[in-house]
C-alpha cells in the first residue's frame, strides 16, 4: 500500500469509518420505524420482518466473497463500488411505492454493505502498522462497529418521529456521495499482485449459497418453527454446502479461503468471541427498543433519545479509553472487563419491571453497555486481524464481519424465539399482555447476558496475542502480552 503522511492516513480512516457507519446504521435504524413502514406500505406482520431479513440475507451471504474480491481486484475499488450500490439502493428504498420494491431495495443495500464492510477493516490495517497508532485507529473503527447499533436506534427514532420513515434511507444519499468523493481523493491506490488475481468461482458459489441458506433458515425460524421440516431442511442444506466448501478449499489451487487461516489460534478464537458477542449485542439493541416501546409505551422519538447515553459513553470509551488500555494492559484484560460489563448490563435489563423508570431501570444498563462495548470491541478486532498477512487482510476482514453478522442473526433469532415462547406461556397462565411481553424480554436478556459472559471467558482463557513491538507490522498488542500467537 502506498505510504501516506500521518494526516492523510487519519483522513482516510475517517472516510472509511463514515462509510462503514452508514452500513452499520442500516442494521438497526429501521427497527424503530417498522410500525410506520407497515402502516404506509401495507406489510402483513409476517412480511414486515423481511425489511430487516432481506438486508441480513445478502449482507451475510456476500461478506466472504466481497473480502476476497478486495484482495484480488483492489480494496479501494471494491469499497467505492459498494458505496455506490448502497447509495443507489438507499434512494430506491426511500422512494419505494410498494412493500415488494422496498424489500428488493433492502437486498441490494445488503450487497453494497457487504462490499464496504468486508474491505474497510483491511484498508485500516494496511494504513496503520505502528502499534500505538493502530490501537488508536481500531478504537475509532471499534466505535463504528459497536456503537453504530445504538446510533442507528437513536437516528431512526429521531428521523421517524420528526419527519417520516422515508428519511431513514434518504439520509444515506448525501453521506454516500460525500464518502465516494472523499474515498477517491484520500484512499491509497490499490497495489495488486497480478499472478494472485484468480477467483475460486466454485468456492465462492458454495460459501455464498451456504451462508444465504443458513441466514434464511435462521431469520425464518421463529415463523416456521425451529423444529419444522422447512427450518431443519434449510439448516441441513446450509451445513452440507459449508462442508462442501471446506472440502473444496482443501484441494483448490487458488482457494477463496485458505484453511490455514483457521490454524491461527487468534483468528479461530476471535470468531467464537465475535459470534457470542454479536448475539448479545444485536439482541440488546433490538429487545431494548421493544421494551421501551411495547412495555414502557415510549414513542419513536423517545426511544431514540433513550439511546443517547449509550452512544455518548460508547463513543468516549472507544475513542479515548480503549486504545490506552490496550497499550498498557494488552488485549485480554480490556476484552474480559468490557464483555463482563456488557454481560452485567444485560443481566440488569433482565430484571427490568413492567412499570420501570428510566433513571432507575434503564439508564444503568445503558451506561454499562456503553462502557463495556466501547472497551471490548477494539481488542476483539485487533486479536482477529493481528496474525494475518497483508495480502489476505481483505479475506480476514470478511471472515471477521461474517462471524459478527452470522452471530448477530442467529443470536437475535434465537433470543426472540425464547422471548416469544416465554411470553406465550405467561399469557396461557393468565398474565396480562404487557406483563407477558416483559417476561419474555427478561428471559431473552438473561440468555444474552450468558452469551456475553461466555465470550469474556473464551477470550480471556484462549486468546494468545503476540507481543507488540514497533517494528512488527502485524503486532497489534503491547509488550507484556502472552507470547505465542499460534497453538
Amino acid at each position: 500500500m502506498t505510504e501516506l503522511s500521518t494526516r492523510s492516513r487519519w483522513l482516510a480512516l475517517y472516510v472509511l469509518c463514515l462509510g462503514d457507519l452508514m452500513i452499520v446504521l442500516d442494521s438497526s435504524i429501521v427497527n424503530v420505524a417498522l410500525p410506520s413502514i407497515q402502516s404506509d406500505l401495507g406489510f402483513s406482520p409476517s412480511a414486515l420482518a423481511w425489511v430487516v431479513n432481506a438486508y441480513l440475507l445478502t449482507f451475510g451471504g456476500f461478506l466472504l466473497l466481497s473480502g476476497r474480491l478486495g484482495d484480488l481486484l483492489g480494496n479501494k475499488r471494491v469499497f467505492q463500488g459498494g458505496v455506490v450500490s448502497f447509495t443507489v439502493a438507499s434512494v430506491a428504498c426511500g422512494l419505494a411505492p410498494s412493500s415488494e420494491l422496498l424489500v428488493v431495495g433492502r437486498a441490494v443495500q445488503g450487497l453494497g454493505g457487504a462490499a464496504v464492510s468486508a474491505v474497510a477493516l483491511a484498508l485500516i490495517m494496511g494504513l496503520f502498522s505502528e502499534p500505538a497508532e493502530r490501537a488508536k485507529a481500531m478504537g475509532v473503527f471499534g466505535f463504528v462497529m459497536s456503537g453504530g447499533g445504538a446510533v442507528g436506534v437513536l437516528l431512526g427514532g429521531v428521523l421517524t418521529g420528526l419527519f417520516s420513515w422515508h428519511w431513514i434511507f434518504l439520509v444515506n444519499v448525501p453521506i454516500g456521495v460525500a464518502v465516494w468523493i472523499a474515498a477517491r481523493r484520500v484512499l491509497p491506490a490499490d497495489e495488486l499482485v497480478p499472478q494472485a488475481a484468480r477467483l475460486d468461482v466454485v468456492g465462492a458459489a458454495l460459501v455464498t449459497v451456504a451462508l444465504m441458506t443458513s441466514v434464511y433458515a435462521i431469520v425464518g425460524g421463529n415463523e416456521a418453527g425451529w423444529t419444522s421440516a422447512r427450518t431443519l431442511l434449510l439448516l441441513g442444506l446450509g451445513v452440507l454446502l459449508l462442508a462442501a466448501f471446506v472440502a473444496r478449499e482443501a484441494t483448490a489451487a487458488n482457494p477463496l479461503m485458505p484453511l490455514r487461516l483457521f490454524g491461527l489460534r487468534n483468528v479461530s478464537v476471535s470468531q467464537v468471541v465475535g459470534v457470542l458477542w454479536a448475539a448479545a449485542m444485536f439482541a440488546w439493541f433490538f429487545l431494548a427498543a421493544l421494551y421501551l416501546q411495547q412495555v414502557l409505551a415510549y414513542d419513536a422519538l423517545d426511544v431514540g433519545l433513550a439511546f443517547v447515553p449509550t452512544s455518548v459513553v460508547m463513543a468516549y470509551c472507544s475513542l479515548q479509553v480503549s486504545d490506552r488500555l490496550v497499550m498498557r494492559f494488552g488485549i485480554r484484560p480490556p476484552l474480559v472487563v468490557g464483555l463482563s460489563l456488557a454481560a452485567l448490563s444485560l443481566a440488569l435489563f433482565s430484571r427490568a419491571p413492567v412499570d420501570g423508570r428510566f433513571v432507575v431501570d434503564v439508564l444503568p444498563s445503558m451506561l454499562l453497555l456503553g462502557v463495556g462495548a466501547g472497551i471490548a470491541f477494539n481488542p476483539v478486532l485487533l486479536a482477529a486481524m493481528g496474525d494475518v498477512e497483508p495480502d489476505e487482510a481483505g479475506l480476514a476482514s470478511g471472515i471477521v464481519n461474517t462471524s459478527f453478522m452470522m452471530g448477530g442473526a442467529l443470536g437475535l433469532a434465537v433470543l426472540v424465539s425464547i422471548s416469544t415462547a416465554r411470553s406465550d406461556r405467561l399469557l396461557e397462565g393468565g398474565a396480562s399482555q404487557v406483563a407477558a411481553l416483559n417476561g419474555g424480554y427478561q428471559a431473552a436478556f438473561a440468555v444474552g447476558a450468558a452469551c456475553a459472559l461466555l465470550a469474556a471467558v473464551v477470550g480471556g482463557a484462549l486468546l494468545r496475542p503476540r507481543p507488540m513491538t514497533s517494528d512488527d507490522p502485524h503486532g497489534p498488542t503491547p509488550a507484556g502480552e502472552a507470547v505465542g500467537a499460534h497453538p
